[in-house]
């Protein structure tokens, strides 16, 4: 290898490294709004929002499945949304409620699955900027294209909103925080 090789491979793997540093932030103040919860806790609505603590880790494990699905194959592997019916989207918004039967130990190790997944995927990924299609939806430009990089940066960016949601969730569920 020489030093322009050697140069460029330490920094994607320094930028693998920050990027991943980064989601694991995220996920740990998502996960963190959780502790010492029940599965009922994990499932009540605090605010109008119909949104949950269990059903917000539910909808970062999809939204993280389906962008690392589409790093390798692209948007075959996101469903169409301009498709969808309205029992699509019923469904989808299950991924936002812990239903009967789901437990808040299963729905974290679910979690834990996809993000050692995701990890993994990462830093086995031969180029960062390898770019794919977006899946067709009314919020993608038609011809709009995201590389591994841009599809993990999203990940980032939604889990950290989540942990966001999640934090106000747990603070009017009990006064608990993630920090202050």
């Amino acid at each position: 290898m020489n030093a322009n090789e050697t140069a460029t491979a330490n920094t994607s793997s320094n930028e693998r490294a920050d990027l991943l540093e980064a989601l694991g932030k995220q996920r740990h103040f998502l996960r963190f709004t959780t502790r010492d919860l029940t599965d009922e806790q994990a499932g009540e609505r605090t605010t109008k929002s119909e949104l949950c603590l269990g059903g917000l880790i539910k909808h970062v494990t999809s939204v993280e499945r389906g962008w690392a699905a589409f790093i390798v194959q692209g948007a075959a592997a996101m469903p169409d949304f301009t498709a969808m019916t309205e029992a699509d989207f019923a469904k989808r918004a299950d991924e936002f409620k812990m239903l009967p039967g789901e437990t808040l130990a299963g729905v974290l190790d679910a979690y834990e699955e996809v993000a050692a997944a995701t990890d993994e995927l990462v830093a086995s990924l031969p180029d960062l900027g390898a770019a794919h299609a977006l899946p067709k939806a009314p919020w993608f430009d038609g011809d709009a294209k995201w590389s591994a990089r841009r599809a993990l940066m999203h990940i980032i960016a939604e889990t950290a909103q989540h942990a966001g949601h999640a934090d106000i969730i747990r603070e009017s569920l009990d006064g608990s925080k993630s920090m202050g």
